[in-house]
């Protein structure tokens, strides 16, 4: 419904309320005549009650029946609300009808109040009936739900009866919502069932379509560690199923809230859809909070608690909603969608970037917007930039994302490990082939992803090869120094390696876990709470590295640290040795500036003279380069000697001494 009064408001719903609110203003002002006629006055304290009553009814003694009022009839049926409660609901609201009335509460309050006190409404609803009040407005099931409100510092009879926040703006047919509660806007449907159509006809995902269309106390929850997924798959669900929705963010642990979410969805006839805020510390238990507050509500409720919490309460059946099952033609469907000139990759595309069609939609919108401020479609290779950008990442200490930009040409490593890192890459392209179309998934139970473990030596380039890796693949490395990562805190360690995944698996990025050894070290044997909780470390990642599904390097130089679990998971091992004589050579002549190098510079002698690895090189080449750019000089054989002899210092081993002089032509 649109929000603004004279767009899509329901004019016959708006009627029949009125008219309901005018009958219980009449039998209000009706009692409050008796009691000022009892009491012998001449005024009339309700007359103006009689007079709008009377105006809004049009003859109500020829009115008959009261005229349905569908929100209210919806309202009452999701929490079995008593006629004596919806008598109160229509007391609550008539201050909001018209100033007039408001300001006659006021005047027959002591406190200056505009609302009906307990007093009146046990006059006005209950005749007279006082204990009956009470427990209704205490107990019944309008007070429980939030939908009535009796509360303050005064004598019970003297508080003010209010509505929950916007509720009778909402009975009259507006889209009026609390203003602290966030409201979610929904997702296009058209794109939904783009990209998850062939999950939807998933069995178990057509019967919680099917749960949706039969209105009974049970929760779907939908198990998505990012929300905005879990949001399509709901929509998905409800669409397919032809009920409406509405989707809203709260702590789970704010049952006020929680209750006029629901109230406000059960007018509405729709199914909420209940997201926790996006500041909920403990996610883990917002499932069990949700629940035990969601008891009393009569409808269905689709749930999307944020991590993997999930504590069921007996008293509300559950119904899980699967979070896999979206496969390669679903993938390629949504990026179809997403991109339609560029509906001739969508293979490629879904192949190269996996990620959830919600996320393919949103770069859909973002490539859109981009190609109106270029004049021009944007390309297949912008793709990793604009998923890192709706990515909105933001990282603990010790987690770096970068672009690398790195050739398999500036790679010096061996045959077989080179082999490797290629076979690897491939397989991101090639395991929707593998899996899904020859059904490897299934007959070998093999899982998506790429997982490989670096091992070898400081400085033999594994970090360098995560960066070739990632360049190749077209997407980011996200770099996680493992020694930095690891709290002494419990449950620490495991919310920053959950958050890397996670940003790992909303970028496509390559997964570089350094020094890996400080986390996936053996496991002991358990002897104090340390060792309990390290060993609970250490299964939460080997669970997280089975899920992921993109490409992780584990990185150590202490391989036989490494727990063997971790080892026989891993699909490739690849050994970076120190390089040899001839690797050397190729390394000097990479790094050293070929443009600016003196004569004298012997790459030779300095290959076989010094046996070091890579990254001495690395750091001896750039150290050489700025003495000679000090110098006002080109790169000279004695700057390379003085840089590697600090290499040595810095690793306390004794330095080798100088090659002998090579003689050449002339000097600088």
């Amino acid at each position: 419904m649109n929000s603004t009064r004279d767009s899509g408001r329901d004019t016959a719903a708006d009627g029949g309320l009125s008219a309901r609110a005018g009958r219980t203003a009449l039998a209000l002002a009706g009692m409050l005549d008796d009691i000022s006629v009892e009491a012998g006055e001449s005024t009339r304290p309700g007359q103006f009650f009689r007079v709008w009553a009377e105006y809004t009814c049009a003859a109500p003694e020829a009115a008959g029946k009261p005229q349905p009022v569908p929100a209210l009839e919806r309202l009452a049926g999701a929490f079995a609300l008593t006629d004596l409660e919806v008598e109160l609901v229509l007391l609550a609201g008539l201050p909001h009808e018209h100033e007039g009335l408001a300001r006659t509460f006021r005047n027959l309050s002591a406190y200056d109040s505009p609302w009906p006190t307990a007093g009146m409404a046990a006059l006005a609803a209950a005749g007279g009936d006082r204990d009956l009040i009470r427990r209704v407005l205490s107990s019944g099931n309008a007070a429980l739900s939030g939908i009535l409100t009796c509360q303050g510092d005064d004598a019970f009879f003297e508080r003010p009866v209010r509505l929950g926040e916007s509720l009778w703006e909402a009975l009259h047919g507006t889209d009026a919502w609390p203003g602290a509660i966030e409201r979610v806007p929904l997702p296009d449907t058209a794109g939904i069932l783009a990209g998850l159509s062939g999950w939807l006809e998933l069995p178990v995902v057509r019967r919680c379509v099917m749960a949706l269309t039969h209105p009974a106390p049970r929760s779907l929850v939908v198990q998505e560690r990012d929300t905005e997924a879990a949001l399509w798959r709901a929509c998905a669900l409800a669409g397919r199923a032809g009920v409406r929705v509405v989707a809203a963010r709260c702590d789970p642990s704010d049952p006020a809230v929680l209750r006029l979410i629901l109230a406000h969805c059960a007018l509405r006839g729709a199914v909420p859809i209940l997201l926790p805020a996006q500041n909920l510390a403990n996610v883990a238990q917002a499932h069990s909070q949700f629940d035990l507050t969601l008891a009393g509500y009569s409808g269905p409720v689709i749930l999307c608690p944020a991590g993997n919490g999930l504590v069921a309460d007996p008293r509300r059946p559950i119904l899980p909603v699967p979070s896999t099952g979206v496969a390669k033609a679903d993938r390629r469907r949504a990026w179809s969608a997403a991109l339609p000139h560029l509906a001739a990759d969508a293979a490629q595309l879904a192949a190269r970037h996996p990620v959830d069609p919600s996320l393919a939609a949103q770069i859909g919108v973002d490539a859109r917007d981009q190609a109106i401020l270029d004049g021009a479609d944007v390309e297949s290779g912008a793709v990793p930039h604009l998923i890192r950008a709706r990515s909105g990442v933001t990282l603990p200490a010790g987690i770096r994302l970068t672009e690398p930009n790195v050739p398999w040409t500036r790679l010096v490593v061996p045959a077989e490990a080179a082999w490797q890192l290629r076979d690897a890459v491939a397989r991101l392209e090639l395991q929707s082939m593998v899996l899904d179309d020859w059904g490897m998934r299934d007959s070998a139970r093999a899982a998506r992803g790429t997982r490989l473990l670096f091992t070898g030596p400081p400085g033999t380039g594994k970090t360098l090869a995560a960066e070739a890796m990632a360049t190749a693949a077209g997407t980011d490395l996200l770099l996680v120094d493992v020694s930095q990562v690891v709290s002494k805190w419990i449950g620490e360690t495991e919310k920053n390696l959950a958050a890397a995944f996670d940003v790992a698996e909303r970028t496509q990025a390559v997964l570089l876990l350094d020094e890996a050894d400080a986390l996936f070290a053996k496991r002991t044997d358990v002897s104090d709470a340390h060792d309990r909780h390290a060993n609970l470390e250490t299964s939460y990642l080997l669970q997280r590295l089975d899920q992921f599904d993109g490409l992780v390097i584990l990185a150590t130089n202490l391989r036989h640290n490494i727990d063997a679990a971790f080892v026989r998971r891993m699909d490739f091992v690849v050994d970076f040795p120190l390089p040899d004589l001839r690797g050397r050579e190729d390394l000097w002549s990479i790094h050293l500036p070929a443009g600016h190098l003196a004569p004298d510079v012997d790459i030779d002698a300095l290959a076989r003279l010094y046996p070091v690895p890579g990254g001495w090189i690395r750091n001896a080449a750039i150290g050489a380069s700025f003495v000679a750019a000090g110098r006002g000089s080109s790169v000279q054989q004695q700057h390379v000697l003085d840089a590697v002899r600090r290499e040595y210092s810095k690793a306390a081993l004794p330095f080798p001494g100088s090659p002998p002089r090579r003689d050449h032509d002339h000097h600088e």
